[in-house]
């Protein structure tokens, strides 16, 4: 019989395509930056939806989350959103990827599988705009010197050889964790073996203790913010 699922029976990581995307599967010819700089749109204005939605299945099993995954498949997840990042930067007219996972029901999770998703944007995300304006205003060393600052206080939560996680100084949710890498680099794929393996341990035990904190498994959004794809 013919298998109208893209998932097999057996399977590490599936990537496919999301059949109910937010936007896209059209691209644009080009990278433009003004894309989404429309100025003086009426009310019911309608537009070209492009990008990507990829849906990135973490396991097989049903139920589950990655955080329970043995530790050689978390870094295969984080192999496969490099490689995604990776492609999907070279298709016309993505200017930003961003992997996410939504963990929970009380998130809004439909598909019970563990597993996130890929946004490939034709435009730099509004988060990502306010977060290049403050690098303008305080210096290029922005990420370097929060860095230091989160690791010389009492909320850091793991040091690693190549990365650190902490609790910011000024988080915005009951539960927030960032983690940063100690060497510069733009996104997933340029991460070398060894910062992957360290990810993928500091990654899991993150995940692991999110689940130890109350009776049943901790809702979360877990995103991914690489450097948009601009010149300067």
């Amino acid at each position: 019989a013919e298998n109208l699922s893209e998932l097999p029976d057996t399977f590490d990581v599936a990537v496919f395509e999301n059949k109910s995307p937010s936007f896209g599967p059209e691209l644009l010819d080009a990278k433009d930056e003004h894309f989404a700089d429309v100025a003086n749109l009426p009310l019911g204005s309608t537009r070209k939806s492009v990008g990507r939605c990829e849906v990135v299945v973490f396991s097989p099993e049903h139920l589950g989350s990655l955080g329970a995954l043995p530790l050689e498949r978390v870094n295969t997840v984080i192999d496969a959103l490099a490689d995604r990042t990776e492609h999907l930067q070279t298709l016309p007219g993505v200017m930003q990827v961003f992997p996410f996972e939504n963990r929970g029901q009380e998130i809004g999770v439909t598909l019970h599988h563990p597993h996130g998703q890929i946004y490939a944007y034709p435009f730099v995300t509004p988060r990502t705009q306010k977060l290049l304006s403050s690098i303008e205003r305080f210096g290029e060393d922005l990420f370097a010197q929060t860095l230091k600052f989160e690791q010389n206080s009492e909320r850091t939560l793991i040091r690693g050889e190549s990365f650190t996680a902490y609790v910011p100084f000024a988080g915005r949710w009951p539960i927030e964790i960032h983690l940063l890498p100690h060497r510069h680099v733009q996104n997933l794929a340029q991460l070398n073996d060894i910062e992957r393996d360290e990810l993928a341990i500091i990654y899991s035990r993150l995940l692991t203790a999110l689940d130890g904190i109350y009776e049943t498994p901790t809702p979360y959004i877990s995103a991914w913010h690489q450097a948009p794809l601009i010149e300067g």
